[in-house]
């Protein structure tokens, strides 16, 4: 199939392997104010890839973190009289229960970084070892400089990268870095803040180096696809891939970098510091996973779009029409056949999971079998692929 790669900023063939699983890592949630529609976007997205591997016969171990160790988990738990590793687990499990009513396929591993931090710690000393890290007054830190290639993903220079970096973040006045885009791999942390031992002090490990160690504990030193939404390009993935592929002496970390778009409401992204949310939870209230999965399946996943309830309305009645197809009374005349449908379905499928193009082939599909039932012909095996096809997208048109 063919995949789009934010590394080289083009599609390319990834070939699906018959001897051994496909590895996928995506990033997590940070456990506070989960699970809102942007959160449920992205791992959508990746949800109905590994469907459609698995469709083509493709085995997937899939590994999705939780980033319980970082700095606005922290403070929300702090603000709310809440121990962090308490609301942590609050938000996890209704994190849980939003996936399963999003109908998410599960992860084969679901790592919490806050028991990951061992692992971790191997990782900055080995790159202490190699000179690609420094230790100052109990903070380890990358440095960039180690790199020739830092922040390539991004596809821009150093004084964007400064800037995209301080505004997720990076604090380009620490005195005690050589270079301000310089990141941390360790941090002494502040007073209230949880530690852990390390061989520089009590502290706590810096937000890239979680999934680093984590990705290749679970799925060895090179994997096929790793994936997030596009807010991580940089410096999230992009530290990844400098500090993860010294330690491993392996390139490239991940054959496929692949990002979702973000998602808006009004004029803003949907984030949390904004407050700006529309949570999973409420939206399945009014609607089923079926419509919600349709409607956020109809916008090309590397696109923003803005969520509109009207948008969710509507796409209602295109699930009552998939589901009328699956429902329709057959007859016993000439047997439809929809085998021409299956292969343009695969078509755009493996052509980067151009999703809106496969919505429209079941809507003709399914156009064809209602027409079909009307003149009495045989359209049991019609919907059989039918519901096959949805599925690779998660729908159940129960």
């Amino acid at each position: 199939m063919q995949l789009y790669n934010s590394l080289t900023a083009r599609k390319e063939l990834f070939t699906i392997p018959t001897d051994r699983p496909v590895t996928l890592y995506v990033c997590g949630v940070t456990p506070y104010d989960t699970t809102h529609m942007g959160h449920a976007r992205t791992y959508l997205v990746f949800d109905v890839l590994i469907r459609y591997l698995q469709w083509k016969g493709a085995e997937v171990l899939y590994c999705q973190n939780v980033t319980d160790v970082d700095d606005p988990l922290f403070e929300r738990a702090q603000r709310d009289g809440l121990h962090w590793y308490d609301l942590a687990e609050q938000q996890i499990e209704q994190y849980r229960s939003d996936s399963a009513g999003m109908n998410f396929i599960p992860p084969t591993y679901f790592p919490r970084a806050s028991e990951e931090i061992a692992g971790m710690i191997t990782m900055i000393e080995r790159l202490i070892e190699l000179k690609h890290a420094y230790v100052r007054q109990g903070n380890v830190y990358f440095s960039i400089h180690t790199d020739p290639d830092f922040g390539r993903m991004a596809h821009t220079g150093y004084a964007d990268l400064l800037a995209i970096a301080n505004q997720r973040g990076n604090d380009p006045l620490d005195p005690l870095k050589d270079d301000p885009l310089d990141f941390v791999l360790w941090k002494t942390g502040k007073p209230g803040d949880p530690t852990w031992p390390s061989p520089w002090g009590a502290g706590r490990p810096g937000w890239h180096i979680e999934c680093s160690a984590m990705t290749t504990r679970y799925l060895g030193n090179q994997i096929d696809i790793h994936g997030g939404g596009r807010d991580l390009v940089f410096p999230h993935h992009s530290c990844e891939i400098a500090q993860t592929e010294p330690v491993t002496g392996v390139t490239p970390f991940a054959h496929i970098w692949m990002h979702t778009g973000l998602v808006w409401l009004g004029e803003a992204k949907m984030s949390k510091s904004l407050g700006n949310l529309v949570f999973a939870r409420d939206a399945l209230k009014a609607y089923d996973a079926d419509i919600l999965r349709l409607y956020l399946l109809t916008f090309s996943y590397r696109k923003d779009f803005s969520y509109e309830d009207a948008g969710v309305q509507h796409t209602r009645q295109r699930v009552d029409g998939l589901r009328a197809a699956v429902h329709a009374p057959s007859g016993s005349g000439a047997v439809l056949d929809l085998s021409g449908y299956r292969d343009e379905f695969d078509q755009h499928m493996g052509n980067n999971l151009r999703t809106s193009y496969a919505i429209h082939t079941l809507e003709t599909a399914a156009a064809s079998i209602l027409q079909a039932a009307e003149a009495q012909q045989d359209v049991q095996s019609a919907q059989a692929t039918l519901r096959e096809l949805a599925g690779v997208l998660g729908l159940r048109l129960a």
